[in-house]
């Protein structure tokens, strides 16, 4: 295809490399002005790494990026932005106890003539972006005071604000709830009719079905085709993007629960501000069973979590496993007891991200053999038991294991914490959004 100003974005020919591992292998991309285009590919695929290079956070090792039919060179997040390129991350970069409008202004912030702050002036340039593009947000809520889905509009007002034209969003609907889902994918069709392009990064198909004007396939740092989503099936996307045939839907066989393994009686917690988040709960969980528990994000599911791993304190009632009280102990004597927990934020919570992969996978038992002998790390155990879990746990690439954690995608440093917890053969198994990002 050749270049044109018809086009808010095209990429040529992109190469990059991380050691030995070709994560981008000449991939060519070509984005309509004005439309929403998604990238579609496995974890480690390379979609995030190809948009990371389009907004200047990596380096090329080869190839062109051409803005508005124009070849341009981005060096950092800063010429992107000056481009019209902004990006919202997995992971919000927010200020928690700022307002919606202080967050939104922070790093451009509008002053008088005599250099002060014109806080005034600055809530109306963000209410009139507000306005335009149909968003529901308080901005004057503190950032901690809002849901998931909220924080994330909050993001995108942030790149609105700083005149982008073309918005990049990663994985955007990993923890929204399916109302927040269709509230931002009438965001996006309501930025796309007034003139900006939108790049989805996505592994779910319906969304791309629902929203998307076009999808490009990466598989393994490869460019595979690009589609128009709706003209094809969602059975035809996924083999695309894995490679062979899949199957969308799994028989799953009745659960036949056997004893009860775990217990929670009359159960309260109050969260970080000292007010109420559980609230006189009481539950029992099967051995053999999966047991869900639904709900808004915001509602009380984190503080539940934090009394069973004993990072919070119950205020009262009663937390048991195979029979044994464990609330407000520790949580090496939850390990003890066998629990294991997939946490929400795998960066924050889940992994030591300088750490390397080999060393995330034996974080709770390095001190015991064979990993450890009279205080010595058994270097040569500790790298055969992670290459067992990577390659079990197809953790890509394979070659990882002393890699730091921070240089997987997100979807492969998910399956790194899903492998360490599962391997410990846990009684209780604590997953909190595991499937985000995969």
């Amino acid at each position: 295809m050749q270049i044109s100003d018809k086009y808010a974005v095209q990429m040529r020919g992109i190469v990059k490399t991380f050691g030995s591992l070709r994560a981008l292998d000449h991939v060519d991309l070509d984005v309509r002005k004005g439309t929403i285009h998604a990238l579609l590919g496995e974890n480690g695929a390379g979609k995030s790494t190809l948009m990371n290079i389009l907004y200047g956070l990596y380096q090329a090792d080869g190839g062109e990026i051409y803005r508005n039919g124009k070849r341009v060179r981005i060096k950092g997040p800063n010429d992107a932005i000056r481009l019209g390129i902004g990006m919202v991350h997995q992971h919000f970069m927010l200020v928690e106890n700022f307002t919606v409008t202080e967050n939104v202004i922070l790093g451009r912030e509008v002053t008088n003539s005599l250099g002060v702050l014109d806080m005034k002036r600055a809530r109306e340039d963000v209410r009139r972006i507000v306005e335009k593009y149909g968003f529901q947000v308080d901005l004057d809520a503190k950032i901690e005071d809002i849901s998931v889905g909220m924080q994330q509009r909050v993001e995108i007002l942030k790149a609105l604000y700083r005149g982008v034209d073309v918005l990049i969003l990663d994985e955007p609907t990993a923890v929204l709830t399916p109302q927040e889902t269709n509230d931002l994918i009438g965001i996006m069709r309501n930025l796309a009719a007034g003139g900006k392009t939108i790049i989805l990064i996505t592994h779910k198909l319906k969304e791309i079905k629902q929203s998307s004007d076009a999808c490009t396939i990466i598989r393994r740092g490869k460019l595979i085709d690009t589609v128009n989503p709706q003209t094809v099936d969602e059975e035809t996307l996924a083999a695309k993007m894995v490679g062979h045939p899949v199957r969308l839907v799994v028989e799953k066989t009745p659960a036949q629960p056997k004893d009860a393994v775990f217990e929670i009686d009359r159960l309260s917690v109050r969260d970080k501000r000292g007010l109420p988040a559980v609230k006189d709960l009481s539950l029992k969980i099967h051995r053999g069973e999966i047991f869900g528990i639904a709900g808004v994000d915001g509602n009380g599911q984190n503080e539940l979590v934090e009394a069973i791993t004993c990072l919070a304190r119950a205020e009262s009632g009663t937390i048991k496993i195979n029979g044994e009280e464990i609330q407000n102990t520790t949580p090496q004597n939850v390990i003890r007891h066998k629990i294991s927990t997939i946490p929400s934020d795998r960066q924050r919570h889940g992994l030591v991200l300088d750490f390397s992969c080999e060393q995330n996978t034996i974080l709770e038992k390095y001190r015991s053999g064979p990993f450890s002998r009279r205080g010595v790390l058994q270097n040569d155990k500790i790298a055969a038991y992670a290459e067992k879990l990577i390659r079990e746990y197809d953790v890509r690439p394979s070659t990882c294991a002393l890699q730091p954690a921070r240089s997987l995608s997100g979807g492969n440093q998910q399956k790194l914490i899903i492998a360490r917890e599962i391997s410990n053969e846990p009684d209780l198994l604590i997953a909190v959004q595991p499937t985000r990002g995969l």
